[in-house]
């Protein structure tokens, strides 16, 4: 059985390295590349990964700060320039700490520490309970970074998310988040049963659109521009979900 591997990094570089790597091991299988801890939470909190590669400075959420965020984290390979966090992070149980350029060498003996704790379990029955007990069938919140907050936002909460640029803000139910994410990073984080990006600059909850006026969309009585692009899609998919009938 292959472990499901996911690599953090912010340097595109150092992704294409370990993916690499990872191809030329027999054990590993990679299932994604995040390029910021909070996209790399919201991913892991969907279960399914056996072993992280996880540097520690990157904006937004560094390694050391996801890695206290999780409640059931995978075995950890830390990835860093930096030598400084070596003790910390051993005492946050992370099977081995790679300082960069990581050679090829290096990176296999630290992957066959992984094995060998994997050959002390029964992996295949602990993924299984760990998915069973932990992994909903659909994912209910997602967490983003507010100031020094990380915040847990529940989907069904959340009316329309704005572009700001390099961030975006959350517009939920009772409040608004602003958070440094991009329009396309958040899309891949939301239900695509659920959303719909109707504007450059705008994503909306399909349930929470309340009627269509011209090219606009109604959100708690917000008008939001419908992209000409966008336009046939989005129609289509309110009115096979049900949320608006037919006039």
């Amino acid at each position: 059985m292959k472990l499901k591997t996911l690599i953090v990094d912010d340097e595109p570089l150092a992704l294409d390295v370990l993916e690499t790597f990872i191809q030329r091991v027999d054990g590993l299988e990679l299932v994604g590349r995040c390029e910021n801890g909070i996209q790399a939470l919201n991913l892991l909190q969907k279960g399914g990964i056996d072993l992280l590669f996880l540097d520690i400075e990157m904006p937004t959420l560094d390694g050391l700060e996801l890695l206290k965020s999780l409640h059931h984290a995978p075995k950890v390979i830390i990835t860093t320039a930096y030598r400084d966090y070596a003790v910390e992070s051993f005492e946050l149980d992370v099977v081995d700490y790679l300082v960069k350029p990581i050679p090829f060498q290096r990176f296999v003996k630290a992957v066959n520490k992984v094995l060998q704790r994997n050959e002390e379990i029964d992996l295949v029955s602990e993924a299984n309970a760990y998915q069973q007990l932990d992994k909903p069938e659909k994912p209910e919140a997602m967490f983003i970074k507010v100031d020094k907050r990380i915040v847990k936002v529940f989907f069904k909460d959340i009316l329309f998310i704005e572009s700001l640029k390099d961030y975006i803000r959350v517009h939920t139910t009772t409040e608004a988040y602003v958070t440094y994410q991009t329009m396309n990073g958040i899309g891949e984080i939301l239900p695509a049963e659920d959303f719909a990006r109707i504007h450059k600059s705008f994503i909306v909850a399909i349930h929470k659109v309340s009627s269509i006026e011209a090219n606009d969309l109604i959100v708690n009585n917000r008008s939001l521009p419908i992209g000409r692009s966008y336009r046939e899609e989005i129609l289509e998919k309110i009115y096979r979900t049900g949320v608006l009938a037919v006039k």
